[in-house]
């Protein structure tokens, strides 16, 4: 694996015009705001944060279905512009949050891995598409017979490695996971958890892991961004933001974090106030209308993220 980054984000935003009309103007939703990443292969990048935050709005401007409002998106040093978004879309694939969902319901399982081949490989024969599928299916640790049954038939767990499969099917280099264990029991967690991982190391993949459980992120992670109202308030590898959380929000999130250890105890943070409206972010800090350490000059000025392997958006920090 080289040194360079697969992908990199930099000052990544999108803005929404919300509401409007006869008489009014239309507001302006700032869903992400001056995001900075890259994504190295064989490496998890985690994006954490309430819900809101603009988690969602990233991944799908990384998997080109948005066009990002500003800012430049890299793939291999190539620019990602809407032009080129047909033939670079197969090198970053995602998995969503529902398997139940996600799969068509009317289309057996073979249809639904074989479908990214016929879309983008029309060079290659039915056969070929076929065996490439069932090859697939084998390494998701699925049996030979599963191909031609339905999504119906398959549990939370067994569904979300078929998507997976599919996802994998273009032989992509970046692969987004947007929430992609929070809809299945936890016993069903671990098991598809360290498939990922697996196939990480086998394929040498590049991981965007959307998530808001901490304790998921713990298990995956390399480096981690912690979000708050479309902005990035922390970053840092994985040890460095859960054992020196330097952000009041990022060290409020790790306190309501549950430890698997009934004899260990942590004092809770508490966040008071009202979350502000995305519609109407306040001047100075986003967080400050929670925060126990805000200060006036919180209140009129806004921090930009400060240090440098571990940055954290704080004047206290």
């Amino acid at each position: 694996m080289t040194d360079a980054p697969v992908m990199t984000a930099t000052h990544l935003a999108r803005h929404y015009a919300v509401g409007g009309g006869l008489f009014s103007k239309p507001q302006t939703l700032r869903a992400v705001q001056d995001v900075d990443f890259e994504l190295y292969a064989g490496k998890t990048l985690a994006v954490v944060g309430e819900s809101g935050c603009g988690k969602s709005t990233l991944a799908r401007m990384v998997t080109m279905i948005e066009e990002p409002t500003s800012g430049t998106l890299t793939l291999d040093g190539n620019a990602v512009t809407p032009d080129q978004w047909a033939s670079l879309r197969q090198s970053v694939q995602i998995v969503f949050q529902d398997p139940y969902g996600s799969l068509n319901p009317r289309q057996r399982i073979g249809q639904i891995l074989m479908e990214p081949l016929v879309i983008n490989r029309p060079d290659l024969s039915k056969s070929e598409k076929e065996d490439r599928a069932r090859q697939m299916l084998n390494m998701v640790g699925l049996r030979p017979e599963h191909f031609d049954r339905y999504p119906h038939m398959f549990s939370g767990g067994q569904r979300q490695r078929i998507a997976i499969a599919r996802a994998l099917m273009l032989d992509p280099k970046v692969l987004v996971l947007d929430e992609p264990v929070s809809a299945l029991d936890l016993s069903i967690q671990s098991s598809v958890l360290n498939l990922l991982t697996d196939l990480q190391e086998r394929l040498g993949l590049a991981y965007l892991f959307i998530s808001h459980d901490l304790s998921v992120v713990r298990h995956v992670a390399d480096d981690v961004i912690v979000m708050y109202l479309g902005r990035a308030v922390e970053k840092g590898s994985k040890e460095d933001v859960f054992q020196n959380p330097s952000h009041p929000y990022t060290q409020a999130l790790l306190s309501a974090t549950p430890v698997a250890d009934p004899e260990h105890h942590k004092e809770r943070i508490k966040l008071t106030g009202e979350l502000p409206s995305p519609l109407n972010v306040p001047a100075g800090c986003a967080f400050a209308p929670r925060c126990w350490k805000a200060t006036d000059k919180c209140r009129a000025e806004r921090p930009e993220l400060m240090g440098e392997a571990h940055q954290a958006a704080c004047f206290y920090a």
